[in-house]
């Protein structure tokens, strides 16, 4: 198509308007810089998170497996878009890698994870707060967000979002210190939370999350327990009796209304026609150990048992343990190592017991090496704990004689441990992966996927083991490691030839450690046949061509494994994905894990593995990691053992069956066909909008660049030769609009090139010309236009801002023709759709121009009127949510006046029926005190009324502040047009 510069401008200010919170328009830049499908719930569930400038956020609950990474990552770039880039991200430990990986790679934003190490170093170098970064989403664990949240509160945030808010959902207990000290520190600060389970037990956790995101949906929790429990009289509720027990059906219907303003949720079977998923097939492969492992396994049980211990830090006894059963479970070499490195331990506390030096708590050397997700999870087991947030490894220890001669007795155990694991060079569990690995390639040959497997362990010793192994049983050269540095020869051999392979393209990010990522999963698609991975070296990859995944190690956390799965099991698998898992049949404690997490979260098979009931069942995963653990540590025998776990399992039964109930699913689900039809709307309109983009900035990118490209019209795509903005860093070489692309830089609106041509189209002064537009060569069809083929007349084209709750602009083109009519606005606009000629001319007439300013002046008026009624309309739901708030704080203010009415009048019923004149003048004295202080209450009640109607009206005026409109019109060009 052939541009004139009138054209040129007219596309760049479409390209770069600023649109009205819920119009689909203001998404259509960040789903066009978006390295995602297009899939209309995700993009449903971002407009919900704009729905109304007032809003104070959202809480996304889709179920598992719809992408809410996503969803957060549509509103987190379009806040990015709009220059609002103080963005914090608050997410359990184990994602933090996952999150920083997807904003670089679906949204090209750039972020840092803050942990106490790196956040000191800041501070050191005179960072007064690190938390205030420029151009950077922050991310950080839930522990650092509540120790450092002076920082946070500091801080002045655009945008925080909360992932696995569910953690947060008893913020209304005194009790729940991290959640209470995270919601306050963000107080007035827009919030999104993700969930899949934002209800599990008690009607209570969603008065907590929605109250997290804003304070005035609900009145406090007194009021809330009145309204929405299933009880006459407040001082009976209780927290059982607010299970999932449905509310009167008027307040249910009150409750469900006000939630659907401030939640949405999508369900799997809702999304069938856009996502197909298929089927998880679990494999079991059983193996017996061997003698030695057998006496291993037992010695260490009865070591973990003991009371005291001195080689594990005091502080993290529980957490060491379960490192230990699980490194033990893992590999003999595993725990041979770490053995090793707590018998140094003790040689070091007793030599210094000895000099009588005074002991801080030590560490298990190495163990960070050997289990790769320690860190992570110390960090998750903090999280879970109510802690002081007191550093507890600086504790002081001094040792007596006695306690040296004990050391000295539990070191030379452990020698002893360590040389039987020493001598166990072959493992069964070893020999069993390769009889599971190759009836797990038989399934997916005849399942026609690729010979992919992906083995996770949570170890990186046993991965080194493991290398040894297959490379010696038929897959040397097939195998690729992936842990959480990839420091090895070969990752460093692969990393250096992606390098080679991705010059001059937007696939090299500049950060080792994303690049090193992206090159081994290139590796393992392109080349090898198995990949053996630790759990944070797999966060956040997406391995949707592999479809064989093998739980050498089996963690006891369940969403832990449903990661796993999920990194092949997704959005994208072609193929049904078979899960191995190993069981030790000699071992009744395994036997009961794989049982629960295999039967009781149904984590293997299905179509869409644990549902979220299932995982909502337990608190947490680490909570029932921990549960596992003490049955490890406290059951000695098989009976003893079987009857913790029939426990256990009893009650998730129970915990499910309630999270299963029925008016749990009415509250917070919407209707099939609703969802239905309104994503199909969601995604015809969205596609429309796409296409009508990337058109406009093609043909405004090969305006501008002319001969300083060259051009492949039908791809999209064109090799920039030089830079033509000098002083900035725009490479040159391949460029590429669309999805997916492995050889060019990704070419978007939101790329530095794009952005410096669109600004430099937009700055352009343009003189009165004449256009000529040629329909007559046009490759479409636009039947609008066939009517003035042949006429001609004058057009003005403005852009219409205005500032009210937000800030939108309008690009209007006026037209008229010779006969000076009026033109329909599509029309104008379409004729922009023709390739065009332009040449000097004389002005237009004043009559022209007259006529012109007259249709413009109508279209501003309309416009202004359509924002006024929107933003009405905003207004009407902000000052409805505030009535219901305060009817909600006064009535709590009621309750108990009613209360008191209610004993005054059972007192005095009573006194009648006393005959003694003593007694019966000591009741009467008791109504009198209690008449008394109801007078007092009553009077505090219309005091407090008061108050709170004032703090109503305040919160309505400024927003009715934010309501007052300021507009401003920029003229961009007037044309003489004709088309031919």
């Amino acid at each position: 198509m052939k541009l004139t510069d009138y054209h040129a401008k007219y596309f760049a200010y479409e390209l770069t308007k600023r649109s009205s919170s819920d119009s689909l328009e203001k998404l259509t830049a960040t789903l066009s810089n978006a390295q995602v499908d297009l899939n209309p719930h995700q993009i449903e569930a971002a407009l919900f998170a704009f729905r109304s400038p007032l809003s104070k956020g959202a809480i996304l609950a889709d179920e598992v497996g719809l992408g809410k990474t996503i969803e957060a990552g549509l509103v987190i770039s379009q806040k990015w878009a709009e220059r609002k880039r103080k963005i914090l991200l608050i997410v359990p430990s184990n994602l933090r890698k996952q999150w920083n990986a997807e904003l670089q790679e679906k949204f090209f934003i750039p972020s840092s994870i803050l942990e106490a190490k790196s956040f000191n170093q800041l501070i050191k170098e005179g960072n007064l707060n690190p938390l205030n970064q420029e151009d950077t989403v922050v991310i950080c664990s839930y522990h650092f967000a509540r120790n450092k949240s002076p920082y946070v509160k500091q801080t002045p945030w655009d945008l925080v979002v909360i992932d696995e808010a569910h953690r947060l959902r008893n913020v209304y207990k005194p009790s729940n210190k991290i959640a209470k000290e995270i919601k306050e520190s963000l107080d007035g600060v827009p919030k999104i939370l993700l969930t899949a389970t934002p209800l599990q037990n008690s009607l209570l956790e969603l008065y907590g999350l929605v109250s997290i995101i804003d304070d005035h949906v609900f009145g406090d929790l007194k009021s809330f327990k009145s309204n929405y429990a299933k009880v006459s009289q407040v001082q009976d509720i209780n927290e059982n009796e607010l299970g999932l027990i449905e509310p009167k059906q008027e307040m249910f219907v009150d409750l469900r209304n006000r939630l659907k303003t401030v939640c949405i949720r999508t369900l799997r079977r809702q999304v069938l026609e856009y996502i197909k998923y298929t089927k998880r097939i679990p494999l079991t492969q059983d193996y017996i150990p061997s003698e030695e492992e057998i006496e291993l396994y037992n010695e260490m049980t009865e070591y973990l048992q003991r009371p005291k211990l001195y080689a594990l830090p005091a502080s993290q006894r529980h957490l060491m343990s379960l490192i230990l059963r699980k490194l033990l479970a893992s590999s003999s070499f595993a725990i041979a190592s770490t053995l090793d490195g707590l018998a140094t331990k003790i040689k070091i506390l007793i030599e210094d017991a000895k000099k009588k030096n005074v002991q801080k708590e030590l560490g298990i050397p190495n163990i960070e090496e050997n289990f790769d997700t320690y860190e992570e999870l110390a960090d998750e087991w903090i999280d879970e704990e109510e802690d002081d947030g007191e550093d507890k490894e600086n504790e002081i220890k001094v040792f007596t004689e006695e306690d040296i001669v004990a050391m000295k007795k539990e070191r030379v155990d452990l020698q002893r441990y360590r040389d039987i694991a020493k001598r166990i060079w072959k493992n069964s569990k070893g020999d069993a992966l390769l009889i599971g690995l190759k009836k797990g390639f038989q399934m997916t040959e005849e399942l026609g996927a690729q010979k992919k497997a992906i083995i996770f362990t949570e170890s990186r010793i046993t991965q080194n083991y493991l290398l040894d192994l297959l490379s010696e049983n038929g897959y040397e050269d097939k195998v690729v490691f992936f842990n959480g540095s990839n420091n090895d020869p070969k990752s460093k051999e692969i990393y250096a030839e992606w390098l080679r392979n991705h010059k001059d393209t937007d696939k090299v990010t500049g950060s080792k450690t994303a690049d090193m990522r992206a090159a081994i999963v290139d590796h393992f698609k392109n080349e090898a046949e198995i990949m053996i991975a630790t759990e944070a070296g797999a966060e956040g990859i997406n391995l949707q061509f592999c479809s064989l995944v093998i739980n050498y190690d089996l963690p006891w956390n369940p969403q832990r494994i449903e990661q796993r799965i999920g990194r092949c099991h997704r959005y994208g698998q072609k193929y049904d994905v078979v899960v191995i898992n190993f069981v030790n049949r000699k071992n009744a404690a395994d036997q009961r894990v794989y049982e629960l997490l295999d039967q009781k979260f149904n984590l293997f098979k299905g179509v869409f593995g644990a549902s979220d009931e299932v995982l909502g069942s337990i608190e947490s995963g680490v909570d029932f990691e921990k549960r596992i653990a003490s049955i490890y540590q406290s059951c000695r025998s098989e009976e003893e053992i079987n009857t913790a776990f029939d426990t256990l399992q009893r009650e998730m039964d129970e915990s499910i069956q309630e999270n299963m109930g029925d008016a749990k699913q009415k509250l917070l689900e919407n209707f099939d066909a609703e969802v239905h039809e309104k994503l199909k709307f969601n995604l015809h309109e969205s596609k429309q909008y796409l296409d009508k983009y990337d058109r406009w900035l093609w043909d405004t990118t090969k305006y501008f660049l002319g001969n300083n490209a060259e051009y492949s019209d039908n791809e999209y795509s064109f090799v920039l030769n030089k830079n033509p903005f000098k002083g900035e860093s725009i490479p040159p070489g391949p460029y590429k609009i669309g999805k997916n692309v492995e050889d060019s830089h990704i070419y978007r609106p939101g790329h530095p090139l794009a952005e410096r041509i669109l600004e430099s189209v937009k700055a352009t002064e343009l003189p009165e010309a004449e256009v000529t537009f040629e329909y007559s060569g046009n490759p479409v069809k636009i039947s609008v236009l066939e009517p003035y083929i042949g006429k001609s007349g004058v057009i003005r084209v403005v852009c219409y801002t205005v500032q009210a709750f937000e800030s939108e602009d309008h690009i209007i083109t006026i037209a008229i023709d010779e006969d000076g009519e009026v033109l329909d606005p599509e029309v104008s606009k379409k004729i922009f759709s023709l390739s065009g000629s332009g040449k000097k001319c004389e002005s237009p007439s004043a009559e022209d121009l007259e006529r012109l300013r007259k249709a413009e002046d109508q279209t501003v008026t309309l416009i202004s009127g359509q924002i006024a009624e929107r933003n009405s309309d905003f207004f009407d739901v902000e000052v409805e949510k505030l009535d219901k708030w305060a009817e909600d704080v006064k009535k709590a203010l009621e309750l108990d006046l009613k209360k008191l009415d209610i004993d005054i009048k059972t007192a005095k019923t009573a006194s009648k029926k006393i005959l003694n004149l003593d007694e019966k003048l000591q009741v009467q004295k008791s109504i009198k005190d209690m008449e008394k202080k109801r007078n007092d209450m009553r009077k505090k009640l219309f005091e407090s009324q008061d108050e709170v109607e004032e703090k109503k009206e305040g919160l309505i005026e400024r927003v009715e502040a934010q309501l007052k409109q300021n507009a401003t019109l920029e003229p961009l060009f007037t044309i003489r047009w004709r088309v031919i």
